[in-house]
């Protein structure tokens, strides 16, 4: 169609990432047709809904962005009030046919409101607009915290601050704020839950507990130990199937793949991921306005940090935070989130399109 505009490069890329993520959920679930034709209609939403924002202009989320931030709050809200429990954690909304959770929603809301507030001031910032940018992502974050969901949370802030980054601030505020950052660890270590501190240790030193809060870290470990170089063959894993590695399909997703494919696999995967954030950082730098910049480096900035903190995590140079792994794992709500964000990435390549011809 003429005028029907997408990013064939990115789409193609993502589909790829895709069809791995359903061929190793199949595996990992043991060969349940049911999870991946549950994985694949929520791959048909989310691709509907990418390839749909792709052919709106990037000002209407500008223009958007205030009452976006306004309606995640009050989902946010919602959810503290009239959450559904699962897991210990009050973070979802039952909506009848499915529950949702709105905290993802808030890591694509965040850096759009922060890139709106930023587009338009001085370079470099100056202090005072970088404490309104700040307060813009503490106030959800406070709220996620409180569900409680550190990971969201760390993801929500790294998303907010990567465009306070790319927005242009000063060395001296950089290294003031890390220090300030440094200094703080030991209040966050204060109020943080029981578990949460327990996943720290426990990354020192996972055989203090193997069979509690180290579990996960040693099985996941073996798992990406006994793939070698070429893997053991699809289907052919021995940890996820023989139960041994908990959270197979989700967030340990990464260790299936890897003792199943090996090095060779995880090679290819890593290459894919690499390609996407490639693409992405050319729609950046090349976007038409300082806010299609900005929104565009953000949602590069979201999907950089699924993929590192969900790696490491599995590797065991991170601690446990419930973050997935982007595209591959099995799951709704970061999967459609995460499609939305290379949807407006598309709008922004399409407007540069257009303002070039």
């Amino acid at each position: 169609m003429k005028y029907f505009r997408f990013d064939s490069l990115l789409l193609a890329i993502l589909l790829m990432l895709i069809t791995i993520g359903l061929i190793v959920s199949y595996s990992a679930s043991g060969g349940d047709m049911a999870v991946v034709k549950g994985q694949l209609i929520r791959v048909g939403i989310g691709l509907f809904i990418m390839l749909a924002i792709a052919q709106v202009p990037s000002y209407f989320f500008y223009r958007l962005a205030p009452a976006l931030f306004l309606f995640g709050l009050a989902l946010l809200l919602a959810v503290e009030l009239a959450g559904d429990v699962g897991k210990g954690a009050q973070r979802w909304l039952d909506l009848g046919v499915m529950r949702f959770q709105p905290s993802e929603l808030s890591k694509l809301i965040v850096p759009l409101m922060v890139a709106r507030y930023l587009s338009e001031r001085a370079h470099p910032l100056p202090w005072r607009y970088i404490a309104g940018a700040l307060l813009l992502i503490v106030l959800p974050v406070a709220l996620i915290l409180g569900q409680p969901d550190l990971g969201t949370a760390l993801m929500v802030t790294a998303s907010g601050l990567a465009v306070i980054f790319f927005a242009g601030i000063s060395w001296r505020l950089m290294v003031g704020g890390a220090a300030l950052g440094l200094a703080l660890v030991p209040v966050a270590w204060h109020f943080m839950h029981d578990y949460q501190r327990r996943r720290v240790l426990t990354l020192l030193d996972p055989s203090s507990d193997p069979l509690g809060a180290g579990y996960h870290i040693i099985q996941s470990m073996i798992a990406i130990g006994s793939g070698g170089v070429w893997g053991k063959g699809w289907m052919n894993g021995t940890q996820a199937h023989l139960k041994f590695l908990p959270e197979s399909s989700t967030d340990f997703i990464f260790a299936v793949f890897a003792e199943e494919f090996g090095l060779v696999g995880c090679g290819v995967l890593l290459t894919l991921y690499l390609a996407l954030l490639l693409r992405g950082l050319q729609i950046s730098a090349t976007a038409g306005d300082s806010f299609g910049r900005l929104m565009a480096g953000a949602i590069v900035a979201i999907f950089f940090f699924y993929v590192v903190v969900n790696i490491g995590m599995v590797a065991g140079v991170l601690p446990v935070v419930g973050v997935p792994l982007p595209l591959i794992s099995y799951g709704g709500s970061s999967l459609v989130t995460l499609l939305l964000g290379f949807g407006v990435l598309m709008a922004v390549r399409n407007d540069r399109k257009m303002w070039t011809k």
